[in-house]
């Protein structure tokens, strides 16, 4: 039942928008509080950094309890933090009211995908994945750019009030959408924690983790990076932002679509865009056409990168679904943690036109950690 995914990925959607949301209004930010461009990055890297800490044991310690609940809690959080943060509070408050939902973001994605798969069949469980992970993708295309655009016109205030919007949207479908559905036989800590003595997993995490922060070191400073090295405007940003997002759509659906037949192979084609991006990003120049192809690229290659991470890490644990998915979140937010602070440690020294070089390093690495996990299922299939 494809019902389940579609409400997944709604609630998706709204924890998208919250958490990504901000990279379009960072410079306004800002400005407002006078502070510099690294300091605002910190309402994305602490947000991340609360996930890649606690995820996984929040997500244990909730494994007992009614999938609709924790999923309706999860989102009723989200709706608070956009609601306080729209009222422009003192900067300490509006770091501190922003963390407050990162400690149940993978505990709903975790569920959210467990729903989703519950009433489907192994052939198109990762058809249903997904469907959830393109709340990401349709974020991209719909409520961030237009958050952005909004926040370019009046303040950037309005962006956390469409935030609020989108997360009262979801909660709406999840309490009149969703069954009651309790637990019946809860996994032992025991049995799930036992995936942590995989070297296939923990490669996997590794990979998981480099890839992320390939990417975020310089999409958290997307519209930082748009307006200084290629010269747009914010209005302009909004566009783009709106091209990266239409074309991340269908990249998931590609993706859903690829993963049915190959994990390993989809992960590894959409991890070249790691290298292939940042060198067009570094070597072209400010042309608003060539821009326009770029950008277009780059969300083509990013968009599926939660939904790769997860499929990649769950396909080395498939015993334990829900916990290793809720490592891949922390993992992949522990990425976009060290990939945004070590993006503005580069802006700050060298200039925001040489993060995509962090990119392109971490990509390597990402890449490197697929072909090691190759070599140990090799090695486990000759023997």
């Amino acid at each position: 039942m494809k019902k389940y995914a579609y409400i997944g990925c709604l609630g998706f959607l709204g924890i998208i928008t919250t958490e990504f949301g901000i990279i379009g209004i960072l410079p306004q930010i800002a400005d407002y509080y006078k502070i510099s461009i690294d300091k605002a990055g910190i309402l994305l890297s602490a947000f991340a950094l609360v996930i890649a800490l606690t995820g996984p044991f929040m997500t244990l310690l909730v494994s007992g309890l009614d999938r609709k609940k924790v999923m309706f809690t999860s989102l009723l959080i989200f709706l608070f933090t956009g609601i306080i943060s729209s009222f422009s509070p003192p900067f300490w408050l509006l770091v501190l009211v922003r963390l407050l939902p990162a400690f149940l973001q993978p505990v709903y994605i975790a569920t959210a995908l467990s729903v989703a798969v519950s009433k489907g069949n192994e052939s198109n469980k990762n058809e249903l994945m997904s469907i959830v992970f393109s709340g990401v993708a349709i974020a991209m295309v719909t409520t961030v750019p237009f958050a952005t655009y909004l926040a370019s016109i009046f303040s950037w205030q309005s962006s956390f009030i469409v935030q609020a919007i989108i997360s009262f949207i979801a909660l709406v479908f999840i309490y009149f959408g969703l069954p009651n559905m309790p637990v019946h036989e809860k996994k032992s800590y025991g049995s799930q924690l036992k995936i942590l003595k995989k070297p296939e997993f923990i490669i996997s995490t590794a990979m998981n983790f480099f890839m992320i922060a390939a990417w975020f070191s310089t999409y958290s400073y997307f519209a930082d990076y748009l307006n200084r090295a290629k010269n747009m405007d914010n209005t302009t940003v909004s566009y783009m932002l709106f091209i990266f997002g239409i074309v991340g759509v269908v990249a998931n659906f590609v993706a859903g679509k690829m993963m049915n037949k190959s994990v390993t192979k989809t992960t590894l084609f959409f991890l070249t865009g790691t290298i292939i991006v940042p060198l067009l990003l570094y070597y072209t120049t400010d042309m608003f056409f060539t821009t326009i192809i770029i950008v277009g690229l780059w969300g083509f290659m990013y968009s599926p990168s939660f939904l790769n991470a997860s499929t990649y890490m769950i396909s080395s644990a498939p015993e334990a679904m829900e916990f290793a998915n809720s490592l891949a979140t922390s993992f992949g937010n522990l990425g976009v943690s060290i990939g945004t602070t070590l993006g503005g440690i580069i802006i700050m020294k060298y200039g925001v036109e040489f993060t995509p070089w962090l990119t392109f390093i971490f990509g390597i690495l990402a890449i490197s950690m697929i072909g090691l996990r190759a070599i140990l299922e090799n090695k486990k299939h000759s023997n």
